[in-house]
């Protein structure tokens, strides 16, 4: 996936998310992802590589990164809970589907249960 597409269907995917609002805290050059008023993705670019940061089980974080060579430790984040996943020809859309929803469920689970309830109603 080239970084053109890594981005827009990052983006897509995550509006498709109950809940979800897109802002610009950080200037407009980071498209930032939000649930509940937290942060569970960052659409960006480092040296003009496109990047997209995502929280990520640490378990799970560390396997991803040793099978996808595209997955790295999160850019400017807290390395053991974020990932940043970068263009490449392993990152396909169902794997960066699972990843945006992984990193809006954990942000969720992370809420109080009230909230969980309202945002994620089953």
């Amino acid at each position: 996936m080239d970084g053109q597409t890594l981005h827009a269907c990052a983006k897509r995917i995550a509006l498709e998310l109950p809940f979800t609002e897109q802002c610009w805290p950080f200037g407009p050059e980071y498209d930032v992802f939000k649930v509940g008023g937290k942060i569970f993705m960052i659409v960006s670019e480092q040296r003009g590589r496109p990047l997209v940061n995502l929280k990520s089980d640490p378990q799970k974080s560390l396997l991803n990164q040793q099978i996808y060579r595209s997955i790295e430790p999160g850019y400017h984040m807290n390395k053991k809970h974020w990932i940043s996943v970068y263009p490449g020809d392993d990152i396909s859309e169902s794997l960066l589907t699972d990843l945006v929803n992984d990193s809006w469920h954990r942000v969720v689970d992370g809420l109080p249960k009230r909230d969980q309830k309202r945002l994620r109603p089953d």
